[in-house]
């Protein structure tokens, strides 16, 4: 069994070997762990607005261009201001 078993229909941020932010509800994956989410977004960082959030709805990732998947707390996450919060984006990942 996969340690990603436990996330399905579990809200999860995905960041990419690009850098990209997706949040949305882990619906499933295969053996290459493409990921199939649900109610995705994408959170875009700036350091001069706050956090833009760039709705895609249903959406797959090739496992490929994944680099790290983890759980979202929900409790926490719907407290969060996005609109004063600011950051730098992510770069790409570099091996």
């Amino acid at each position: 069994m996969s340690g990603l078993e436990s996330y399905i229909n579990h809200t999860v941020s995905i960041i990419t070997a690009d850098g990209r932010n997706f949040i949305g509800t882990l619906k499933g994956f295969d053996q290459t762990i493409n990921i199939i989410i649900d109610e995705c977004h994408e959170r875009v960082f700036s350091t001069s607005s706050g956090i833009e959030q760039i709705v895609l709805g249903l959406h797959i990732i090739r496992g490929d261009n994944i680099a790290v998947i983890g759980l979202i707390d929900e409790s926490i996450d719907s407290r969060l201001d996005f609109a004063n919060i600011r950051g730098e984006p992510l770069g790409p990942v570099v091996h």
